[in-house]
């Protein structure tokens, strides 16, 4: 239990109870320390939360801050001026709000405050100036660079920029990144067009021209754009004559576009003639007759009016002869019988000799038997040197010429009359400057007949005669037969 002490009240009756003791009151909070409001709104113009410092409030200096921060770090991410102008109204109210707070308290100029808040806005302040003028010069130079058509320049003024450029002037330095990317993707469009040129691949080619309309669709770029086809254009021809045909054709047949890619046709017409020429050249020493042949009937036309075109027509010769000559060798090679191969299915060689008055050297071909005995004058087996091809089938019973009974001892069917038959020989006689057919369609050869002892081969049991035979040639009677086919 509590007691109190209570004091004695003269003017108090007697056994009243004395009344409650009074309760001290609680001390009155002390006033706001006085602040100087200048000094609080420029330590808040700093972006730095000093003027809430002056003021005693920590919290709201902590968030100052980290606004600040946050605002700084979403201007140099998104480059956007609308991000500029939130960080600038946010820079307004922390200032007018420094100044607001202290307006409350009682006012107390203090020089060392206001000189040293000053001193750290001034130095903010003055570094994002800095900052931001440096970055304009960056992107003049990059402009300059770009519009010259040197992106080696771009590349080493974009350099520049560090991330206090993109703090302090994040929408000044965005563009030139841009100018950055674009220069990148030239280089990589000049890359492809190098190894179009290197290989001849029209993809990369087309892959090349792509990009460079792509970029040359931006405004500003004509130039870049421009020292990337000149050097592309400036190196040809290439080493090889035949992907610079290639590539000057493709050039040569891109749709225009009116633009500053249309140079390429002057670089067409500069180089291609020559490459055309060249290549088909360098096709007829590989021997690869059809190319060739292209090639010199593209150069003749393309470019009706070159000097070229002499070369070219004889190359197209030429080349038409070495084709018909493969064609001609080839179909000898196939050649098995009288129905096969050339013999089946002819073809000319319009340098052979012409089947002209005299004697005429042949190619013969099919059954050999007898076409073998002929002189080899006559004779030939290469086709460049043959007026002729003769195709000869199997011999055949010709013009009878006697009969004559033969006796046999062993045979019951004897005696037996034997009736002896000219040799006759199919023929096909083509002439090999036309692979027209010619000639006559036999030859008889002569000979002698009925000799006095006939010898014959019987397969069998039973020996049921010689049969027809016939006469026996000798070799003049072969020349015989065939001189009026290879003397005209």
């Amino acid at each position: 239990m509590d007691y109190s002490t209570y004091e004695h009240d003269p003017y108090r009756p007697p056994g009243e109870p004395p009344e409650p003791p009074v309760s001290p009151r609680p001390p009155e909070p002390p006033a706001p320390a006085p602040c100087d409001p200048v000094a609080a709104a420029i330590g808040n113009a700093s972006l730095l939360g000093i003027g809430y410092l002056l003021l005693g409030h920590r919290r709201p200096a902590a968030i100052a801050v980290l606004g600040t921060g946050v605002l700084l770090e979403l201007t140099a991410a998104t480059a956007e001026v609308w991000c500029e102008l939130l960080l600038l109204l946010w820079w307004a109210v922390c200032t007018a709000h420094g100044w607001f707070l202290a307006r409350g308290r009682e006012h107390v100029p203090r020089r060392a405050q206001r000189t040293g808040t000053l001193a750290v806005t001034v130095a903010v302040l003055l570094t994002a100036v800095v900052l931001r003028v440096e970055a304009h010069g960056i992107e003049n130079r990059v402009n300059e660079a770009r519009e010259a058509g040197d992106c080696d320049g771009v590349f080493a003024a974009q350099s520049e920029v560090w991330s206090g450029h993109r703090v302090a002037g994040a929408t000044v330095v965005e563009p030139g990144d841009a100018v950055v990317e674009t220069c990148q993707r030239l280089e990589r469009a000049a890359s492809t067009l190098y190894d179009a040129g290197q290989s001849g691949d029209l993809k990369k080619l087309e892959q090349g021209f792509g990009v460079l309309a792509h970029v040359l669709a931006e405004p500003g770029h004509e130039k870049t754009v421009q020292t990337v086809l000149n050097t592309f254009l400036d190196a040809l021809p290439t080493a090889d004559a035949c992907d610079t045909a290639d590539i000057a054709g493709w050039l040569r047949t891109r749709e225009p576009t009116r633009d500053v890619l249309d140079r390429s046709a002057d670089a067409a017409t500069r180089t291609e003639p020559a490459a055309l020429a060249g290549c088909g050249d360098a096709l007829m020493d590989e021997e690869n007759w059809k190319q060739a042949q292209v090639r010199y009937q593209r150069l003749l036309d393309a470019y009706p009016d070159e000097p070229l075109t002499g070369k070219a027509r004889s190359g197209v010769k030429k080349a038409g002869l070495a084709i018909e000559l493969d064609e001609v060798r080839a179909l000898i090679a196939a050649t098995h019988g009288a129905t096969s191969g050339y013999c089946d299915k002819p073809a000319k060689y319009s340098a052979a000799p012409p089947y002209r008055k005299g004697a005429n050297r042949a190619l013969f071909l099919g059954d050999t038997e007898y076409t073998g005995k002929l002189p080899g004058a006559w004779r030939t087996d290469d086709p460049t040197k043959a007026a002729l091809v003769v195709c000869a089938e199997t011999a055949k019973n010709g013009t009878a010429v006697e009969s004559c009974y033969y006796e046999n001892d062993k045979s019951v069917h004897l005696p037996h009359r034997v009736t002896f038959h000219k040799v006759k020989i199919p023929l096909k006689v083509y002439e090999l400057r036309t692979g027209k057919r010619v000639g006559p369609r036999s030859v008889q050869i002569s000979g002698g007949s009925c000799p006095a002892v006939l010898r014959y081969e019987y397969y069998g049991t039973y020996d049921y005669g010689p049969g027809d035979q016939f006469v026996s040639t000798t070799d003049s009677d072969v020349r015989d037969a065939f001189r009026p086919i290879v003397t005209r």
